[in-house]
């Protein structure tokens, strides 16, 4: 009993030690819980956002893979899973600090490599902001893989999406977009409009891809040898389109998520983007039953990205109105864009320099041209500068690279490698192994006229040897 009474005298005593020391609770008011309650919903917006995000790399590798053959689909989820992976390191070690870095320039950041502007006492929406960034960054490289499709060595796939994450993109996404952290850059202060990114990521991506494509130079068989465009059909158009689907999804956190901010304007960024989309398919399967007498699958299919893609700049900042317009045009775009590329033997297997690097330039201009503040020349005068900045950046720097790459450890895989297929010599592995495909003609996963131009097709499921 003693023992009872003296750890209850102890109890009071420590009780009233803690009540001398703050005898009135701390009570939160009405302003700061508010305040409180929005800084944890933009924290969860930002990261449900980034995960949409992040779950377009699998529509993208499904894309690529099913508007491909199927002797590549190992090496294309390969390089898929690769280029979120080592872009990730690279874009946390550089590229990060090189976007968003203090900056007295306006050109590149010079702080925050490898998240040093992190610390364990400090500011915790740096990671929340890094990791939103990061999957643009991921975005941006993935892009690159599908007009390279087929025929790039693995260990230069690799080296170049880590070059792309780390250096191409950060930089210009610094002159767009630094002042979002610690920087400012010098064509935001001019007044440039890219919101979620049409030419900051997609045009980067676009254009790097075009400069990969000219240096690899086509498939073998695409082109006979008076010129004239031989199709290569891809091996899942049903894999492709699930992809767009995924794609779709995933841009309802690309651009929304770009508020960062959980707040009433995230609605008619959800409208815009999908209006803009729906008005992409309709006008890419229109423009393809025109040119080629059928409304070819394909082609919708890229339509409804490019459409994702135009809207992508001035989501935020025009009315649903005018997104049904800008992805209208890009849906018609896309279409000519593609056959353009095709003619002019630039092998692009999925469409992404049309779908992100011409559609990612004309939404850009858009955001300009339909800007609800209102149209002025400066404005449409700025866009038009940061679309030609993307351009005079990303294509030459891009083509060194891969001029570079090609002239060291390679490029392309030998024409032996590229007969029997990137999964067997470059990973050892059989995507189908009970079933094959048999190609005789055929068409590329984007070029709808070869369809309705040649009536060639595929056989599919059949147990022969893997093409």
């Amino acid at each position: 009993m003693k023992r009872i009474v003296l750890c209850l005298i102890g109890l009071v005593v420590s009780a009233a030690t803690v009540w001398a020391e703050d005898p009135a609770p701390t009570v939160m008011s009405n302003k700061e819980a508010i305040e409180l309650v929005q800084t944890h919903a933009n924290y969860l917006w930002t990261l449900v956002a980034a995960c949409l995000v992040f779950f377009m790399q699998a529509g993208f590798a499904l894309v690529e893979s099913g508007f491909t053959r199927a002797k590549n689909s190992i090496n294309i989820l390969m390089k898929n899973l690769m280029d979120f992976s080592m872009g990730t390191l690279g874009y946390w070690a550089i590229g990060f600090g090189l976007m968003f870095g203090v900056t007295t320039t306006g050109w590149f950041g010079t702080s925050g490599f490898f998240l040093s502007d992190f610390t364990p006492d400090g500011d915790p929406w740096v990671l929340a902001f890094w990791m939103f960034q990061v999957v643009f960054a991921a975005t941006a490289a993935t892009i690159v893989s599908g007009a390279m499709a087929e025929r790039t060595k693995f260990v230069g796939y690799l080296l170049y999406s880590v070059i792309v994450s780390a250096l191409i993109y950060p930089i210009f996404g610094s002159w767009a977009w630094g002042s979002l952290f610690n920087g400012s850059g010098w064509l935001e202060g001019l007044g440039f409009i890219d919101f979620a990114g049409s030419t900051v990521v997609h045009s980067v991506g676009g254009w790097a891809a075009l400069a990969g494509a000219i240096v690899l130079g086509p498939r073998l068989g695409k082109y006979t040898k008076d010129g004239r465009v031989k199709p290569i059909m891809g091996h899942s158009i049903p894999l492709a389109a699930l992809g767009v689907f995924i794609l779709w999804l995933g841009w309802f956190g690309f651009n929304p998520g770009s508020t960062t901010t959980a707040d009433t304007s995230i609605a008619m960024i959800f409208v815009n983007t999908n209006l803009a989309a729906a008005a992409g398919a309709v006008l890419a399967m229109v423009t393809s039953w025109v040119r080629f007498g059928k409304p070819e699958v394909g082609m919708s299919l890229n339509g409804a990205l490019a459409g994702l893609v135009g809207i992508t700049a001035g989501c935020a900042n025009v009315s649903p109105t005018s997104a049904i317009i800008i992805g209208a045009i890009a849906g018609i775009l896309v279409v000519m864009s593609v056959l353009f590329f095709e003619n002019r033997k630039i092998d692009d297997p999925v469409g992404a320099v049309s779908v992100h690097g011409v559609c990612g330039a004309w939404g850009t201009l858009a955001a300009g041209l339909f800007n609800l503040e209102g149209v002025t020349m400066g404005i449409v005068g700025v866009q038009l500068i940061g679309i030609l900045a993307c351009f005079a950046w990303t294509f030459p720097t891009a083509f060194l690279m891969f001029k570079l790459i090609d002239k060291t450890i390679g490029l392309r895989v030998s024409a032996e490698e590229e007969l029997e297929g990137l999964d067997h010599t470059e990973h050892g592995g059989i995507s189908y192994p009970d079933f094959g495909i048999s190609t005789h003609g055929g068409v590329s996963g984007i070029a709808g006229a070869a369809t309705a131009a040649t009536g060639s097709g595929v056989a599919l499921g059949q147990p022969i040897k893997q093409a």
